[in-house]
């Protein structure tokens, strides 16, 4: 899939779009638009990440197994951010495996030449790294949040990060995914997300869940959607930009 001149100019994605015009004409040539399929593998643990990602409308899980085959999920990424950050962090494995969880679109880059970029500092090390920063907050924050919040709090806040990463509120999941990403039962997804429908927040119906009332979903989420979506928005959305052109 080539890159038409309006992706070029007005990049989907977050990351790309706020850098500086000099710094994003460097990667153009370098960037490739490719379409990306549900449950399409995007690296795997242990093995060298050989492409990064600029997603535009897909979403990706980033997940951790267990031996027992068990996993859940510790990041989910879409157009604010990118897939494959060991690659910037001097590490080429990671413990953990990321695949497409919603299809869609995305920038993929040869590995070899975003670190190469990486390191030259300037707009583009700075940026990263303050994405970086963010996904770490979130990190910390969603352990919390799994060990001290209960389901139906935390299922709606997974719900509400889903629906900002797709710029929508209405998307395809099924319960069986979602218990898998939340680490619980199927049957306790089921109860939580029976408690929002039968309340007017959501829609569940054939594996698409339709958000129908975000204020309340909001209001029965923890605060953690809060202090997440907070620190995404000071380290990376209210940083000053240049216009591309």
């Amino acid at each position: 899939m080539s890159l038409d001149k309006n992706a070029v100019e007005q990049p989907a994605n977050k990351l790309l779009a706020a850098l500086p015009v000099s710094d994003y004409e460097r990667l153009v040539p370098h960037l490739k638009l490719v379409s990306l399929a549900t449950h399409q593998v995007i690296y795997e643990a242990g093995e060298p990440i050989i492409h990064v990602y600029f997603l535009q409308d897909a979403v990706v899980s980033v997940v951790a197994s267990m031996e027992d085959g068990s996993m859940v999920e510790v990041g989910i990424v879409s157009k604010e951010g990118m897939v494959g950050i060991p690659v910037i962090l001097g590490g080429n494995t990671t413990i953990t495996k990321a695949f497409v969880q919603v299809s869609g679109a995305g920038m993929q880059i040869d590995a070899n030449v975003l670190r190469t970029e990486f390191n030259r500092g300037g707009a583009i090390q700075n940026l990263l790294l303050r994405y970086v920063q963010a996904v770490y907050s979130e990190l910390g924050q969603a352990a919390a949040c799994n060990r001290l919040h209960i389901l139906e709090e935390r299922l709606a806040r997974w719900l509400l990060t889903v629906s900002d990463r797709l710029e929508s509120e209405d998307f395809p999941l099924t319960q069986e995914f979602i218990s898998q990403m939340l680490g619980v039962r199927r049957s306790g997804v089921t109860v939580a997300a029976s408690t929002l429908s039968q309340a007017g927040i959501i829609r569940y119906q054939r594996g698409h869940i339709r958000i129908l009332n975000r204020e309340d979903l909001e209001a029965t989420s923890c605060e953690c959607y809060r202090v997440i979506q907070g620190e995404f928005a000071r380290l990376l959305e209210n940083q000053p930009r240049r216009d591309r052109r």
